[in-house]
């Protein structure tokens, strides 16, 4: 028997992967909710698409 470890790490990827995925431009259909907020909390903390993250209401408007 084969197991696969499918553990998300946005940490791993690139940004423009990041933004892929959570722009919803990748099929990738193994992520739940969780995985996609790790993934939007990685590109907000890495200050990449942050006025993109915030028009697509994927990230709370900060003050």
């Amino acid at each position: 028997m084969t197991t696969h470890n499918t553990t998300f790490d946005p940490g791993e990827l690139c940004s423009r992967k990041l933004w892929r995925i959570v722009a919803g431009q990748e099929n990738n259909q193994a992520l739940d909710e969780g995985s996609l907020q790790k993934a939007i909390a990685e590109l907000a903390e890495r200050r990449h698409y942050l006025a993109e993250l915030e028009r697509l209401g994927k990230l709370e408007r900060r003050h």
